[in-house]
């Protein structure tokens, strides 16, 4: 099948399927959907919310959590098209980080504004608390919260714990909704990687889940639900439905979904990238470009001086699915602007057999052996945070070989599925 046909969206017969709310307890059967690359066509729930006209947010006063991933499959925003279609009563859009429109860079967000094309009032909820969001609830008059976002598979992106904020907030605000529309987990739907510590909780991390979680924002939200929030709140969202992703399995990777990709942050540009992230993300603990002002980051990552070395290192690893290419570049913001650097860029060659935990914890390993004198963490030992513990950090200084660091996490990992399983949505 060419890339077009690849890249094609869903068929307007498939539109017209009919919106599903699927409750808190319940996974709706997969329906059968036409054969695409190997695995079925996928539809969204904010499709299926679309085809089914509103109907399920009628009556309702809406607040939406969305970025610019937020789209329907003729590229339309969902809350473009809620108030185009004159029969959804948004009364509040609410941005996390990189805004509602998706214009900041990392840590920022947009402010408070109205939204040209809609004259809606947009609320920024990024890095706030779930009192201060719960106030922005009551100000705006939410009595339903409708979230579309697609994420990144890993534990420390912040949308994920966007939608545990929007969810607390709507336990405080009392008798608030929480709707989620979900979206396919780009990388996948297996769980791999160490589990947060809980004295390394931060916006980046805020609960015990593995690295690369493998949950779609609907099978999370229905976890946060029955633990987190009761642990922390004595209290669970009174109203939680999921309107599920219909043709997505386990299995199946972002290229495989049919869908177009929306960066769901600057950095994150193609599918390419994201799965790269979870393991070269690693480097933002670092004081060595995770490439960011390059074409390619998180896909390029290296620092001055370092030299071709590193890339033969890692290459004899002979790990599975990717090739590791001698690269230099000069990144044009954040770390090390203007100044020439050497590195690697990440060839993923095979991305089901690829390990991007089992690859970044190499090139950390590596480059500490290799560079000595040029290798560096970062002073705020962010590294813990991204990790989750400071075990990665230790084994590293102490001279632990990749296969040591790796088996370090496989209890908890093994935890983590255990924990999760009654969540699930997929097959």
């Amino acid at each position: 099948m060419d890339g077009l046909n690849r890249r094609r969206f869903l068929t307007a017969s498939a539109l017209a399927a009919p919106a599903l709310g699927i409750g808190v307890g319940t996974a709706a059967a997969q329906p059968e959907a036409e054969a695409f690359g190997g695995h079925r066509r996928v539809l969204t729930g904010a499709d299926q919310l679309a085809a089914g006209d509103w109907r399920m947010l009628a009556g309702k006063k809406v607040g939406v959590v969305t970025n610019p991933t937020g789209v329907l499959s003729d590229m339309r925003h969902i809350v473009d098209a809620m108030a185009d279609s004159k029969k959804v009563n948004v009364v509040g859009i609410f941005g996390p980080e990189h805004g509602f429109r998706g214009t900041a860079q990392a840590g920022g967000s947009e402010g408070e504004f109205d939204d040209p094309r809609t004259g809606l009032r947009v609320y920024d909820a990024y890095g706030i608390n779930a009192a201060k969001l719960a106030e922005l609830y009551k100000k705006a008059g939410v009595d339903t919260v409708v979230f579309d976002i697609c994420d990144a598979g890993v534990r420390f992106y912040t949308y994920i714990w966007m939608l545990y904020t929007a969810m607390h907030a709507a336990v405080l605000a009392t008798n608030v909704s929480v709707i989620v529309l979900d979206r396919p987990n780009p990388i996948g739907g297996q769980a791999y990687g160490p589990q947060l510590d809980p004295k390394h909780s931060s916006g980046v991390g805020r609960k015990p889940i593995a690295m690369r979680h493998g949950m779609t924002m609907g099978e999370l939200a229905r976890l946060y639900n029955d633990t987190f929030l009761p642990q922390e709140t004595g209290s669970r969202v009174a109203k939680l439905d999921v309107v599920e992703v219909r043709g997505w399995r386990r299995d199946t990777l972002f290229d495989d979904t049919g869908l177009l990709w929306i960066p769901p942050s600057p950095n994150v540009p193609t599918p390419e990238t994201v799965l790269a992230y979870p393991g070269t993300c690693l480097f933002e603990g670092t004081l060595w470009s995770e490439g960011r002002g390059t074409t390619r980051p998180f896909e390029i990552i290296g620092a001055p001086k370092v030299d071709w070395r590193w890339a033969e290192k890692l290459n004899g690893y002979r790990m599975p699915g990717v090739t590791f290419r001698e690269t230099y570049f000069q990144p044009t913001f954040n770390k090390h602007v203007g100044v020439n650097c050497g590195g690697v860029q990440l060839m993923i060659t095979d991305p089901r057999r690829f390990d991007p935990i089992r690859a970044g914890v190499a090139m950390l390993v590596e480059a500490k052996r290799l560079y000595p004198g040029l290798f560096a963490w970062r002073t705020d030992n962010f590294i813990a945070k991204l990790w989750g513990t400071d075990r990665l950090k230790d084994m590293i200084e102490r001279g632990a070989g990749v296969d040591e660091i790796v088996g370090s996490y496989q209890a908890e990992q093994a935890e983590f599925r255990k924990h999760r399983a009654p969540y699930l949505l997929y097959r």
